[in-house]
């Protein structure tokens, strides 16, 4: 039985993209650390950005809501016909990202709710839910059409920032892929989409800019029996060095 394999990058997440070869992966789903967070930073309802100087801090660099077309742009070229991306986000970036996605050539379908089960941040009505918008490339059916648009999994607590579940993951790759196939997250964070997609024996492209991201993600990856395979990236991508992120401990998004 072949290995399932993977490969990590380490650089802005459009730049990161447009290394890639076009027509190359089979599934894209990702979380961006999007704009709207900082509403939550200013009115102090979250503590992941208590740290903030301007727009980021030691774990978030915020990424505009002005770089979603070239986000989309890139995310359009890179995905095969006939797939699915998915795309983790708040109410208030929905109404951003859906019609640029649509611009780009996307199919938006519906958004998704992911039901965390046990309420998080929030200062009027604290939140328990996210949303999940699902685009299409082309056309192509989800696996199981059983499935419901609430998909209830409990949130991560205490984790890595903005940590999403593993077992989250594992429903959209189930739905949207194929055993062998290759999935995409070019916000990775700590590798929990990484995580689903070895679990169900897909192949795994990661990218963070966070060095401490990167570490746990590989750790991760190799606990489940993944095989490290840089060949899955363009050749002039960037490599981690897991060696100097260990020494350092950095912890920049």
């Amino acid at each position: 039985m072949t290995a399932t394999r993977f490969a990590l990058g380490a650089e802005d997440a459009v730049a990161f993209l447009r290394g890639l070869p076009a027509g190359s992966v089979d599934l894209i789903i990702t979380d961006p650390p999007y704009e709207s967070l900082e509403k939550h930073r200013a009115i102090g309802t979250t503590t992941r950005l208590k740290h903030s100087k301007a727009s980021s801090n030691d774990w978030f660099q915020i990424f505009r809501n002005e770089r979603f077309a070239e986000l989309f742009a890139e995310s359009y070229r890179v995905l095969r016909k006939h797939r699915h991306c998915y795309l983790f986000c708040d109410a208030a970036t929905m109404f951003v990202a859906k019609p640029v996605a649509e611009e780009h050539g996307f199919r938006f379908w519906k958004p998704l709710v992911w039901d965390k089960v046990n309420i998080g941040m929030g200062y009027h009505y604290r939140a328990r839910y996210e949303f999940i918008l699902f685009f299409e490339k082309g056309k192509r059916k989800v696996n199981d059409l059983s499935v419901p648009d609430i998909l209830q999994v409990p949130r991560i607590h205490r984790g890595y920032p903005a940590e999403k579940p593993a077992k989250l993951s594992e429903i959209l790759v189930r739905q949207s892929s194929q055993a062998g196939e290759i999935v995409l997250d070019p916000f990775s964070g700590s590798g929990s989409v990484g995580v689903a997609a070895a679990t169900l024996g897909r192949s795994f492209v990661g990218n963070d800019i966070c060095a401490e991201a990167l570490r746990i993600t590989e750790e991760r990856l190799v606990a489940v029996g993944a095989e490290r395979d840089d060949t899955l990236l363009s050749p002039r991508q960037p490599q981690l060095d897991l060696a100097e992120a260990k020494r350092t401990g950095r912890r920049r998004r």
